[in-house]
């Protein structure tokens, strides 16, 4: 008895793992991930790309926080986006130096649930960026 439990317990987990690796994954997205900026001025910039990778349309914030996720008084625009299906969005992101000459940031992509939706998770994907000012 317990032999032909182990064995239907071994296909099950061969059965999901093969499933698994034909279903397409879908991850919230953003690109670049990374980046260091090199800038003259007293603030630097990054141009971001949140993508929806899902069949349905989603609205996305993009965030700025420091490297220990505290919030970055930064320049966003546009802070908020709908995408649709498969679409993507250019997203500039400004962000001050405070007085120091490096700075790291972590840019967020928060998707936002829509209010109808009975799922209220915020998946979020962030992106590591290093501006250096120089001169």
């Amino acid at each position: 008895m317990r032999v032909t439990s182990t064995i239907a317990q071994g296909i099950a987990v061969m059965v999901f793992a093969l499933v698994a690796g034909v279903l397409p994954a879908a991850a919230q997205g953003m690109t670049p991930m990374r980046g260091e900026i090199k800038s003259f001025t007293d603030r630097f910039a990054v141009r971001v790309f949140p993508m929806n990778p899902y069949g349905h349309r989603v609205v996305v914030e993009v965030k700025v926080y420091d490297e220990t996720f505290a919030p970055v008084a930064a320049q966003v625009s546009p802070a908020s986006a709908v995408l649709g299906p498969d679409d993507n969005r250019s997203v500039m992101v400004v962000i001050p130096f405070d007085g120091k000459t490096e700075r790291r940031v972590r840019i967020c992509t928060e998707a936002v649930p829509f209010k109808n939706q009975n799922t209220r998770v915020r998946a979020q994907v962030c992106g590591r960026f290093l501006g250096r000012r120089v001169g």
